[in-house]
Order: structure tokens, then sequence, then C-alpha cells
């Protein structure tokens, strides 16, 4: 017997870096662990984007939210110290944002090959913990892919052709919009649990518990309020 978690997140999503830590951080503990299988699916926090331009994120935050730009980076150092207290680095200033479609298309190439997880915790540290950028930029986003221990020269096919895996994402986003996620991280657990947003490690824990011992009982989803990102922005 084993449960299924589905994790639906985006690499510009910071809630995401964080709920990713404090799920495993539950995961761990968990006595069942060993019967339990993660899969990430793809949620574009801003699909419009051009594949080809990134900019700086603090200014696109102050932007979305109506506020100035130095609150923007004091929110950036408030996750930042979330981070910290996970024993995640983060980058507070010069991080960009972009289309992340062809990363998505990248994690479901990798989920083949036994390979999504290390792949995903790779454009994490990319994005949120290494200064140099990781979007609009496809030499980068092979080199992470790489380091994630992918083929360069797969990679690269899978990123000249955009028919690869493009299906699979686009199937992802509209099981998320099924579901009613409006935002990420969103967790679901042998789907019939939901958990929404970088929640505290107990929560995780208590939702792996609860999937693995009743496994009968309708979708819950577990505090909607709780951070997350969605298309206008991720909550402060």
């Amino acid at each position: 017997m084993t449960t299924r978690v589905e994790i639906w997140t985006d690499i510009n999503c910071p809630f995401c870096y964080l709920g990713k830590a404090r799920f495993e951080a539950a995961l761990a503990e968990f006595d069942h662990r060993d019967d339990v299988e993660v899969v990430h699916r793809s949620f574009e926090l801003d699909p419009g984007l051009p594949t080809d331009e990134s900019g700086p994120v603090i200014p696109r935050i102050a932007a979305k939210y109506g506020i100035s730009v130095e609150q923007a980076a004091a929110n950036e150092r408030g996750i930042g110290a979330q981070a910290a207290q996970l024993g995640l680095p983060y980058q507070t200033s010069g991080r960009d944002y972009g289309n992340s479609f062809d990363m998505h298309r990248l994690l479901h190439f990798a989920l083949d090959l036994g390979k999504q997880d290390a792949l995903l915790d790779a454009l994490y540290a990319g994005n949120f913990a290494e200064a140099e950028p990781v979007f609009a930029d496809t030499e980068r986003l092979v080199a992470l892919a790489v380091r994630a221990g992918l083929d360069e020269t797969a990679v690269r096919d899978v990123l000249a052709d955009p028919h690869a895996y493009a299906d699979a994402v686009r199937q992802d986003e509209r099981e998320a919009a099924q579901l009613g996620a409006t935002g990420v991280p969103f967790f679901v657990f042998d789907n019939k649990y939901a958990v929404s947003g970088a929640q505290p490690t107990e929560v995780f824990t208590q939702a792996l518990t609860t999937a693995w011992n009743d496994r009968l009982a309708p979708l819950v989803i577990a505090d909607a309020d709780a951070d997350t990102c969605g298309p206008d922005g991720c909550k402060i």
C-alpha cells in the first residue's frame, strides 16, 4: 500500500521552495515514508510572459502589490528569514523572474528518468540560492539540468522541440483548475486530501497520517489562507 502525493509548484514561487522543505521534513519523520510516492506537477504563475525575456523580481513585486520598491525588498528579506529557519539559502536581492514553461517541460522529462526531484532542487537552487539568473537563458537551464544528472544532449533535444512534454504541462494545469487550486504550492494526498500553501511541517505530518489511515474521505482543503503564490503574486 502506497500513498501518492502530488505537488503543484512553479519555479517562480518562493513559497514552493519553502513548502517543499517543510513537506520533506514531515516525510523524513513519517513511519511509512518508503511507501510514499511524490510527483511534482506543473503550475505556471504567469504563462503569458515572453519566453525570451526576464527581469528583476523586486520591482515586479512592487508593481503587483502597489507597494514601494523598498517595501517589496523588505518582503523578500522576510521570506529570506523564513528560508534561513529551514536552513535554505535565499538571495534576497538580484533575483529575476520569467516564463517557466520550458522548466516544467524538463521536469516532466526528468520524471520519466526518475530524476524529477533532483531537477526541481537544482532549479530552486538556481533561482533562489544563486546570483546568476535562470530565466530566458537556455545555457543556464541546460547547466542546471546537467547538474541534476540529466544528459546534456537529451536536454537540448527536449528544449529544441516546443511540443515535447507540452501536453503534460497543460494537463497538469487543467487538473489544478479542476481541483480548485488558484495558487501554489498545492499538495494533494491520494487524490482525497489537499493542503494549500507552505504550511508548517506538522500540517504535512497530519496530512500524511490522515491519507495513510483513511482513503475514503472526500477531498478537503486545509487552510486556504496559508502562504501561496498565485497569478497576481505571492501573498505576503
